[in-house]
């Protein structure tokens, strides 16, 4: 993975972060990831981040769970093990519904579950940088990310003059790799240089 550099940003106050995420965007910066302490509705659309398809990855999953629950059932009482059990038909499609109904549950959440934690790269020993210590306690941290248009002081300017309180500028792992958190990181170099004290 290669090391990419970043233009870091603390706000104190959602009110002040909502309308710099505005402006950031605005003036063409590449905006990396907002980190909030807490979910802050309409971020998402400020940022310019699509719809989320999840929705339709749970209806692919549960089709998927109801063609293999009916397929599996039918398959076993017509062709593989016919048996005639009271009378009834080898295709009682009512006896069928509540299996169906488990199967469909089970495919669309536990499918869910694996597709979230796979874009979110969420998983055990998986691990990610954390670009402040306290973006997930008390603080809003704006991450942008410095490409070949963009300078690291003219961002940070921009970030001072939109409200941010703290800012740094760091060199890290852009991705994510396997490791533990309680071990220090030597897989990438940081560089942190801060700005207004």
């Amino acid at each position: 993975m290669a090391v990419k550099k970043f233009v870091v940003g603390s706000f104190d106050d959602e009110a002040v972060l909502f309308p710099a995420v505005k402006k950031v965007r605005s003036a063409g910066y590449k905006i990396h990831d907002v980190y909030t302490p807490f979910p802050v509705h309409g971020l998402d659309h400020a940022m310019g981040l699509r719809e989320t398809s999840l929705h339709t990855a749970g209806f692919i999953y549960g089709i998927t769970g109801t063609t293999t629950a009916l397929s599996f059932m039918s398959w076993v009482f017509t062709t593989d093990w016919p048996m005639n059990i009271g009378g009834k038909p080898h295709f009682p499609l009512p006896a069928f519904i509540p299996i169906t109904f488990e199967l469909t549950v089970l495919f669309a959440a536990v499918g869910m579950v694996m597709t979230f934690m796979y874009l979110c790269q969420l998983a055990p020993f998986v691990k990610k940088h954390v670009f402040h210590p306290r973006q997930s306690d008390d603080l809003f941290v704006m991450v942008i990310e410095l490409t070949e248009k963009t300078r690291a002081e003219e961002v940070k300017a921009y970030l001072d003059s939109v409200g941010a309180k703290e800012i740094n500028e760091q060199e890290v792992e852009a991705g994510w790799w396997l490791g533990r958190f309680d071990r220090e990181d030597k897989l990438f170099s940081q560089r942190t240089t801060p700005v207004n004290a």
